[in-house]
């Protein structure tokens, strides 16, 4: 008895498990190193061992001391399948000199991180370098997003277009506002049936079903006479936009690897200001043009956009890869992931991973029913308040109705001409463009939370600033311009593109398809309400009180956010139950999971190692575990 104390006080007292060392430093990332892993050998008087493990060759920092590099060369056919890609990649393994990375084959004493998406967002990929964007996956990744331009041209085409329409057809105030707030009702309708059609016939034909039906509406709401027709038009430029809105960043997400998803997930945000960019400068364009024949060829060019889409689905982009492993058609899907991740990667490890996460999306979907929506756990509230939250706040600080309606208050606050407005409104859009493209790139390197408060903490600021342009004897112009660039720079630092980045990373595989569902819907709902009465409200308050609210609004929604909002910044897609049952203390998720996904091969909880689920049974065992408890998140791949 006395004798196991001693080994195991010795054991203890390894290097190996110095949890001093490993909790005193955090990774390039910002997360705790606790990846505590236990040696496979031990030292005998005919094997070599090895330096004790550091931890530094997974956070971008070259590993201290001198290491064998050659220990272990012979055991590549143990751990890995043979292949020429494997083969290539070793021979010139020893002529790297790369940072970050472990240039060693698997040590006995230096386990390495298998090529999961864990790997990739610890750069931990054996002798391949971190991790790049390919071309494939930008190409594609833009041609997706092409198809938010059409969401953002009709922002920006209507925003011009709108008080034209007006005079023209001589509508009322309702009206122009209902023809507004309408697009997103439809969107809705859109939205929800876009799982149906995703699911079943592809995501490469949701992008064309997305542009025919655009193209349909841009035509009848060109050649409208009357309201009715203006309307029945509109139905389907909302269907349409509806159908790119859910689309859209779940194939850009399904064709990213994990390190960079954030980035990417983005350029559906950036391509619908380009839309709106594209709409502002349709109105400059044609401001010398009579106002009954204007709107008309401004609404017109909307059918360029999505004849693009469908060349570029149909001729350009492949079919998402979880999509063809789903209809195992697992060599297509094997051959779009070649594509996407850099040569020499483990794609197989990829396919298996989304085949088990299929799994258990298709046993969750026949195990749970919307009572996990309707009734949540402490774990999917949080999640779902987190997501759609996020969604519906997006809209709720007014950016649908304030780019609808920013000629009208130019022409409040005192710029009457027709031409000025139009140049106007490609400053700010042209403003507002550049800023997410700069916030694309920060939401992987300083993550998403910080970026979501600044931004509505600005919104607050700037509205407040545009309130103050209306208070006094005259309008100041240059003060409404200052405050309406603030106003769109802030929001596209963080709430624009952040709002479908969330719910696209937080929800669990139980629930993802249901609950991304209820987030774009909740978007639309809360983005009709606001552009259905702006004008009214607007009027009955007067427009400085109107701003004025707005402003409070999102401090509102700013401590609501920090107070829920987690970071999920590089956590891979598979890996969220584990980590809000984390930060709420709810288990409940993790047993559902487990009872619902256990499988018979344990080897997905990565062989040799223990299944988790003995170790939660027994936390307090005497002996030195094999693998560190489910608390540390590095063993499911999700780092808290």
């Amino acid at each position: 008895m006395g004798n196991k104390s001693t080994e195991e006080e010795n054991t203890l007292n390894s290097p190996l498990l110095d949890t001093k060392m490993s909790t005193q430093n955090t990774v390039a990332d910002g997360y705790s190193r606790t990846d505590q892993r236990i040696p496979i050998a031990t030292s005998t008087s005919t094997t070599p061992v090895a330096p004790p493990l550091n931890f530094d060759y997974n956070d971008g920092v070259p590993p201290s001391g001198d290491a064998d590099d050659n220990y272990g060369a012979t055991m590549e056919d143990h751990d890995n399948d043979s292949s020429d890609d494997d083969n290539n990649s070793h021979d010139n393994h020893h002529n790297s000199t790369l940072t970050g990375v472990d240039h060693h084959l698997p040590h006995p004493d230096r386990p390495q991180l298998e090529q999961t998406h864990e790997g990739e967002h610890r750069f931990d990929h054996g002798s391949i370098a971190a991790l790049k964007i390919t071309r494939a996956t930008k190409l594609y990744a833009f041609c997706a997003a092409l198809n938010s331009c059409n969401l953002g041209y009709d922002i920006g085409v209507n925003t011009g277009a709108g008080m034209l329409l007006q005079e023209s057809l001589a509508l009322t105030d309702v009206q122009l506002e209902v023809f507004m707030g309408s697009l997103n009702l439809f969107a809705m309708v859109g939205a929800l049936s876009s799982h149906w059609i995703s699911d079943r016939l592809g995501r490469r034909w949701s992008f064309r079903i997305a542009a025919v039906v655009f193209i349909f509406g841009t035509v009848i709401q060109s050649g409208a006479g009357g309201y009715a027709s203006l309307m029945f038009g509109r139905a389907f430029v909302g269907l349409g936009v509806g159908f790119g809105l859910a689309v859209d960043p779940v194939y850009i997400s399904e064709i990213s690897q994990a390190a960079h998803r954030g980035q990417l997930v983005t350029w559906s945000e950036i391509a619908t200001n380009i839309g709106i960019v594209l709409g502002f400068l349709s109105g400059l364009f044609f401001s010398s043009v009579d106002e009954n024949v204007a709107w008309r060829l401004m609404f017109s060019l909307g059918a360029i956009l999505p004849c693009f889409v469908i060349y570029f689905s149909t001729f350009v982009m492949p079919e998402s890869p979880r999509w063809l492993v789903a209809k195992n058609r697992e060599g297509e899907a094997r051959e779009v992931l070649k594509m996407i991740y850099p040569d020499g990667y483990d794609v197989g490890v990829i396919v298996n991973e989304i085949k088990d996460t299929i799994e258990k999306e298709s046993i969750a979907e026949h195990a749970v029913g919307w009572d996990v929506i309707l009734f949540p756990s402490p774990a999917f509230k949080r999640m779902l308040m987190v997501g759609v939250g996020t969604a519906i706040a997006q809209q709720a600080v007014g950016i649908d109705a304030i780019q609808y309606f920013l000629v009208y208050i130019l022409s409040e606050s005192g710029i009457e001409s027709r031409n000025a407005q139009m140049l106007i409104l490609v400053v700010l859009g042209l403003i507002k463009l550049g800023v997410i493209v700069i916030a694309g790139h920060l939401f992987d390197r300083k993550g998403r939370r910080p970026l979501i408060l600044v931004s509505l903490l600005g919104c607050a600021v700037s509205l407040f600033i545009v309130s103050m342009s209306f208070i006094g004897g005259a309008s100041s112009e240059a003060m409404a311009i200052f405050g309406l660039a603030l106003y769109l720079a802030f929001f596209s630092i963080g709430m624009g593109p952040g709002a479908w980045l969330i719910p696209s990373e937080v929800f669990s595989t139980m629930i993802r398809a249901k609950a991304m569902s209820v987030a774009t819907f909740m978007n639309r709902v809360t983005a009709t309400i606001m552009s259905s009465t702006f004008l009214s409200v607007a009027q009955a308050m007067s427009w400085s009180g109107f701003f004025i609210m707005m402003s409070i609004v999102c401090l509102i929604i700013l401590a609501w956010m920090y107070v829920y909002l987690p970071e999920t910044k590089g956590r891979p897609l598979e890996d969220m139950s584990q980590y809000f049952a984390e930060i709420t203390g709810d288990r409940s998720i993790l047993e559902a999971e487990e009872t619902l996904y256990r499988r018979d091969d344990p080897s997905e909880f990565r062989a040799p190692e223990p299944v988790v689920q003995p170790e939660r049974q027994q936390p307090k065992r005497n002996v030195v575990p094999e693998r560190p408890p489910p608390e540390d998140a590095h063993v499911m791949g999700t780092m808290a």
